[in-house]
């Protein structure tokens, strides 16, 4: 307890919001309005959950990123799961992938029908589902950012290190600095600061960030997840924006290191290479997601089945594209707590623990 009360003083957070309150002022006076992201849906939940936004400057806005993986997921992927168990693969997953929409259907509806579709809370739980049924072809869902990916590569190996023949992946893997290029690039956002996300950067380390930093770019500021770590980070950034500087700043020492987890990174790169992938709302971005490299290319689910993932459809009313991409926010969905709720969802950002719009029904209505 005494660790975390350590994140929660009320006098630290008082002192906090009287900085960034007089920052706020001080932008204001040179007619600055702020836009900063935070690209960590761990992040998106924190904020809402503690009600940060309603302490901020008026002049200071956040908008939450693609920062859930499950969310940037296309709904094609979904549609390929579905085609795998319905064939009679043995399909695991996540479970907050159970009721992701894809074109037609969602994999919680297709176990009703009677598939074999589990749950898992680990990938290491995925690999003693293939030990356990050897008569079954068992699929891994593998969906994630950089966080996971390390684990996947490790289940990887030791399925082939065991000799578990009957264990393949579907990669859906993303990764955060090519999507952050991404949204820097696009005219119709305008972003003034990165709230870096924390579990990721312990990865790929915080000198992943500079390529944003610097002349022409903007501060990024790595920060925890505790409520004074957050508005320490936003303090962070508006500092810089005041002193008209753009660097990296890494307020997360205690995980993260300037060059990141060698052992994760060499891991990742043993069994993955870059790949163009799509994401959603952002479409495709270069050298954004991971396929299996060649020497291990026997286990891609997609190329043992002989499928391919194709871009889906989604629901053409659902405008979880827009809030992944912060050109809206989820109350601004016509379906945001009426048709789409956590118990019926109709998009991702609904389904997800870490989604934007499943953070703001939960605490922000």
């Amino acid at each position: 307890m005494k660790y975390l009360d350590a994140f929660r003083d009320p006098g630290a957070a008082r002192a906090l919001r009287a900085r960034m309150a007089a920052l706020g002022e001080t932008l204001a006076t040179a007619g600055r309005n702020v836009n900063v992201m935070e690209v960590c849906g761990t992040h998106t939940m924190a904020i809402a959950r503690y009600g940060i936004r309603d302490v901020l400057p008026e002049n200071v806005r956040l908008l939450s990123g693609p920062g859930c993986p499950v969310c940037v997921t296309e709904p094609g992927y979904v549609d390929a799961a579905v085609e795998l168990a319905r064939r009679g693969y043995g399909v695991a997953t996540f479970g907050d992938m159970l009721n992701v929409p894809g074109s037609e259907t969602t994999l919680a509806r297709c176990r009703a029908e009677g598939a074999a579709v589990e749950v898992c809370y680990s990938p290491a739980a995925a690999l003693e589902l293939a030990q356990r049924e050897r008569d079954r072809e068992i699929v891994f869902l593998a969906v994630g950012f950089e966080t996971t990916i390390p684990v996947f590569a490790a289940v990887l190996e030791r399925a082939r290190s065991g000799a578990v023949g009957n264990l393949s992946l579907l990669p859906a893997f993303k990764c955060i600095p090519p999507a952050l290029r991404a949204l820097r690039a696009d005219p119709e956002i305008r972003i003034d600061g990165f709230l870096c996300p924390p579990h990721v950067s312990a990865i790929i380390g915080s000198r992943a960030y500079e390529p944003f930093a610097g002349p022409g770019g903007v501060p990024c500021v790595i920060a925890g997840f505790e409520p004074l770590d957050i508005l320490f980070g936003l303090v962070g950034i508006l500092e810089q924006l005041v002193a008209g500087e753009a660097r990296v700043v890494n307020q997360y020492t205690r995980v993260v290191r300037p060059e990141g987890n060698q052992k994760a990174q060499d891991l990742i790169a043993r069994y993955f290479e870059p790949v163009d992938a799509a994401w959603r709302g952002l479409g495709v971005v270069p050298a954004s997601g991971l396929r299996l490299r060649a020497e291990v290319a026997d286990r891609d689910a997609a190329r043992r089945a002989g499928i391919e993932v194709r871009a889906g459809r989604e629901d053409p009313r659902c405008r979880c594209g827009d809030v992944i991409k912060a050109k809206c926010r989820p109350r601004d969905c016509a379906l945001f707590g009426t048709a789409c709720t956590p118990d019926q969802p109709v998009g991702p950002c609904m389904v997800s623990s870490e989604g934007t719009c499943a953070a703001a029904f939960k605490y922000e209505r």
